[in-house]
C-alpha cells in the first residue's frame, strides 16, 4: 500500500519517523542527516527502528548513534528509549526512542 501525503515541519510538534525493516545501512545515514536538520529548528525526535528478528531494532539504534557521533558539527544527542516490543501475530519487532539535543 502507498500513501501519499505532505506537511510542513511547522505543522507537527514532535517529528516522528520510522526505519523500516528491509532499509539498510544508506537509509541509517540519510536518517542521522534528517534528524540532525530537524534537531536545528525542534527539540526533539521520534523513531521508531523495526526489523524481522528480535535483535534488528536495536542493532539500527546503536548503527544510528555511531553515525551521529561523527557528526563535527551536530549536537550531543540524549536518547530516550521507550517501548519496544513484538506486533501480535507478525513477525515484526520493534523500538521507540527520543532523540533530544543533548
Amino acid at each position: 500500500m502507498r500513501l501519499e501525503y505532505s506537511f510542513s515541519l511547522s505543522d507537527v510538534s514532535v517529528p516522528r519517523l520510522s526505519v523500516e525493516a528491509v532499509e539498510g545501512i544508506g537509509k541509517l545515514f540519510t536518517l542521522a542527516t534528517l534528524v540532525l536538520n530537524i534537531l536545528d529548528v525542534r527539540e526533539q525526535v521520534e523513531l521508531v527502528f523495526h526489523g524481522l528478528n528480535p535483535d534488528d531494532p536495536g542493532r539500527k539504534l546503536e548503527a544510528f548513534k555511531e553515525i551521529v557521533k561523527g557528526a563535527a558539527t551536530g549536537p550531543s544527542l540524549a536518547y530516550a528509549e521507550g517501548d519496544g516490543g513484538a506486533v501480535p501475530g507478525s513477525s515484526s519487532y520493534y523500538k521507540w526512542v527520543i532523540v533530544t539535543k543533548g
